[in-house]
């Protein structure tokens, strides 16, 4: 597929995407924070906790995730209730939840600006805070978006101008390799398996090929997304609070 099919408004090639920031430990009374970016779609994470004891009905002997939605305006409707489970599902799988029994850690996500792909952006935000915090962690959770044009070609992370005119599009979820930004991971058991996917959430119909198509690129932006959040989680946390100004 030639990548002049595809007339993006901001003159990206279909694989491309947005410019990429990231700032953590940029609240002070959260136990990790993070600011994370994808062109204008910008996402504020804060982690509390691990706090003693689980909510009712919480399984006591593994630790608990709690996940809030903020709106940049307005209160949480079906759409963003919906991202809280998906993100508290995304986030369990890549927590160590037998370290901490009995206790429960509460991500909040502040949107402060929406401009397409924003649940990818919110899951890659939360894992940066979580890594802030010391959460363990079997590894990172890295996200994409990839959406199917009207006209067939797929483009990767999508505006919001974008994503309304898309036939179709998948929220896609990677494992990231542990090694030098998580220490002290044990056995070999908690090695990623990188032909493995966390989550996949889709929009629309979208054929079986396009589907299996998305998942090649995603996997391909994702190792990219990896490296640029391990450079980020290496740098020095007072030169990532001044990028935040």
């Amino acid at each position: 597929m030639g990548t002049m099919e595809v007339d993006r408004g901001d003159g990206r090639t279909p694989n491309q995407m947005r410019p990429l920031a990231c700032s953590r430990n940029i609240l002070n009374r959260a136990h990790g924070s993070s600011r994370w970016s994808q062109g204008n779609t910008i996402v504020l994470a804060a982690v509390y906790g691990p706090k003693a004891g689980t909510r009712k009905g919480e399984n006591p002997e593994v630790a608990s995730i709690e996940v809030i939605w903020k709106p940049k305006t307005g209160q949480i409707g079906k759409q963003e209730k919906e991202y809280e489970i998906i993100l508290k599902r995304t986030l369990r799988s890549i927590c160590l939840l037998t370290i901490h029994p009995n206790t429960t850690t509460s991500i909040i996500l502040q949107v402060v600006g929406d401009d397409g792909a924003l649940l990818p952006c919110a899951i890659n935000a939360s894992c940066a805070a979580l890594v802030d915090a010391g959460i363990p962690l079997k590894h990172l959770a890295v996200a994409i978006c990839c959406g199917l044009t009207e006209t067939g070609s797929l483009i990767l992370d999508p505006t919001k101008i974008e994503e309304q005119k898309l036939q179709a599009f998948a929220c896609l979820v990677f494992p990231n390799s542990p090694i030098s930004v998580i220490p002290k991971v044990s056995s070999s058991a908690e090695e990623p398996f990188e032909h493995g996917i966390i989550t996949s959430v889709t929009h629309g119909a979208m054929p079986v090929h396009d589907y299996f198509n998305c998942l090649e690129r995603g996997r391909a932006a994702c190792s990219k997304i990896s490296e640029f959040l391990r450079r980020s989680l290496q740098s020095d946390s007072s030169n990532d609070t001044s990028k935040a100004r």
